[in-house]
């Protein structure tokens, strides 16, 4: 379970702060970002509580590997539905999200 927290840790736990940072505009970045963190130490909780139950059902490589498929399909969701922000402003983001072109007037 250690060597599973400080690989989360390195990888995934950092996601949803960056995320929220980069997409949410200023307007709703506290509701937004409050609810994200709602999500993030939810999911944390439920792996918690569920490991226990999970190794006993199917072996610690066992639940280890279910929790490597959901990974596997957070790596996919990122892949094909979050949108890239490098190299992009805040209101192109949000040009983006609310499926416009930026103008000269969004700056």
């Amino acid at each position: 379970m250690i060597v599973y927290i400080i690989s989360f840790s390195l990888g995934w736990g950092a996601i949803p702060w960056l995320v929220m940072s980069e997409i949410f505009p200023a307007r709703a970045r506290g509701i937004a970002s409050g609810i994200a963190t709602l999500v993030n130490w939810t999911c944390a909780f439920i792996v918690t509580l569920t490991f226990v139950q999970m190794s006993d059902a199917f072996s610690h490589q066992g639940a280890f590997w279910f929790y490597a498929g959901v990974c596997f399909l957070g790596i996919v969701f990122v892949f094909f539905v979050v949108p890239e922000t490098k190299g992009r402003t805040l209101e192109e983001i949000e040009c983006y999200f609310e499926g416009r072109n930026p103008s000269k007037e969004d700056f």
